[in-house]
């Protein structure tokens, strides 16, 4: 009787090592992706808030805190679907005025930020930063809301509007923020940092108790989990 014998080959078991490595790195990368704002936050820029003076209702052992990861993620898989270079997707439950013509730029020498943009004429980010409400404007009695986009802070560029503010996790009470109208500049020093979740619209409250301009930007920087908030108060012409 003849006997038959297969020839043992290896070419499928090789395409199925090789798929199986791809997927194992692309799993890889989206877990990097999703967890390199954590670490760096931790790192990096947890222990600099951790030295400045939160004002509440955000102690300082709440920044560090991360106890919503499944909030975090679905913050993170959000950013996907929703453009926020469009400053109206920040707080879409916010209502505001009709916007108005306002034209300004403003300086925060500590982050490198110089003479950038504000625009109330439209909502995008990518060309300016953005005043978000038109009952006050600097030097007038009122909270000034300036929203700006962040990233990475290796990613900063002072000529790109999307990293304007990749740095302001820098910024700490007592510091300068300029604002420039026309020919006269404004001087306002940071009175309050707070870090604060995605949907809280408290920190767009008004106060004609003073003139105050607050920054708004996404923290860690390169996600949207948390909102960044620095309220500064005019201090002198």
């Amino acid at each position: 009787m003849t006997k038959y014998y297969k020839k043992k080959t290896f070419k499928g078991r090789k395409v199925a090592r090789i798929f199986s490595l791809i997927l194992s790195l692309i799993g890889v990368a989206i877990f990097l992706y999703v967890a390199f704002p954590v670490i760096s936050w931790q790192i990096y820029f947890a222990p600099i808030f951790a030295s400045q003076s939160f004002e509440v209702p955000i102690p300082k052992t709440a920044v560090t805190g991360g106890r919503s990861i499944a909030g975090l993620l679905s913050n993170a898989a959000a950013g996907f679907s929703v453009d926020y270079t469009n400053a109206e997707n920040w707080y879409p439950d916010a209502q505001f005025k009709k916007l108005t013509n306002l034209n300004y730029s403003v300086s925060i020498p500590k982050i490198n930020v110089a003479d950038a943009k504000v625009s109330s004429a439209d909502r995008d980010l990518t060309k300016h930063m953005v005043q978000f409400n038109t009952d006050t404007a600097p030097s007038q009695k009122g909270n000034t809301l300036i929203f700006g986009h962040s990233t990475l802070p290796q990613l900063y560029n002072p000529n790109d509007y999307k990293t304007i503010l990749a740095n302001a996790y820098k910024l700490g009470v007592g510091d300068s923020i300029f604002v420039n109208m026309g020919k006269v500049s404004y001087h306002y020093k940071v009175q309050s940092i707070i870090v604060v979740e995605p949907n809280d619209t408290s920190v767009l409250a008004q106060d004609f108790s003073d003139s105050f301009i607050t920054l708004i930007t996404c923290t860690p920087p390169g996600t949207i989990w948390k909102r960044l908030v620095i309220k500064a108060r005019l201090s002198e012409l």
